[in-house]
């Protein structure tokens, strides 16, 4: 239940699990987004803005506004954290190569920030800071790197998102909340365009 009293009426955020397509609808019957919500969320038409894949999990925002969903998906225009677990030993070459870009058939993909958070076995944990969005952006990025020991292609095995521009993830696997009118001045005003405040009034 949503326990903010000056609520946002354009923004809610679900802390997206894995196993849930970003879809209003799946003709391969698999578990969306909307089972996890309030059945006014389908039947009212709010979408969500961007995507997270089948396995990924962690913020994901919705509105009915559709100004808003292209100011936070224009790219360049939002920055947004991932948190991801990688098989393979990513190497200061590895990051380089993430900032610098690689090509792909989707586009340039590049990171603007990458850090090294944490190891296991053979398993490397990252935060990875992106301004755009391409379709499954990051799992290409790294899949297009090969591991300098084995030569097997680097991969991501766990991502999930942790903030988009200044809204950061705080609420349980599987709920939602509304934001507070303060978290969407806040967020519509660190986005890249000019005149943010005009999404608002949309």
């Amino acid at each position: 239940m949503n326990t903010i009293i000056n609520h946002s009426k354009n923004l809610f955020v679900l802390n997206k699990p894995k196993g849930y397509v970003v879809t209003r609808s799946d003709e391969r019957g698999r578990k969306t987004v909307y089972n996890l919500l309030p059945d006014w969320a389908f039947d009212d038409g709010w979408m969500p803005i961007g995507r997270l894949d089948l396995e990924s999990k962690g913020l994901l925002l919705f509105t009915q506004n559709g100004k808003i969903g292209d100011a936070l998906t224009r790219p360049h225009n939002c920055m947004k954290i991932y948190e991801i677990w990688v098989r393979g030993y990513v190497t200061d070459e590895h990051i380089a190569m993430a900032l610098k870009g690689v090509d792909s058939p989707h586009g340039l993909l590049k990171a603007i920030e990458v850090e090294k958070i944490g190891k296991g076995g053979a398993k490397t944990k990252l935060r990875i800071r992106i301004d755009e969005g391409k379709n499954r952006h990051i799992r290409r990025l790294f899949g297009a790197m090969s591991d300098p020991k084995f030569g097997t292609p680097l991969k991501v095995l766990e991502l999930k998102r942790v903030s988009i521009g200044t809204l950061s993830l705080n609420i349980e696997s599987a709920k939602w909340r509304y934001l507070s009118e303060e978290e969407e001045r806040m967020l519509m005003g660190s986005l890249g365009g000019k005149n943010n405040s005009s999404y608002l009034k949309g």
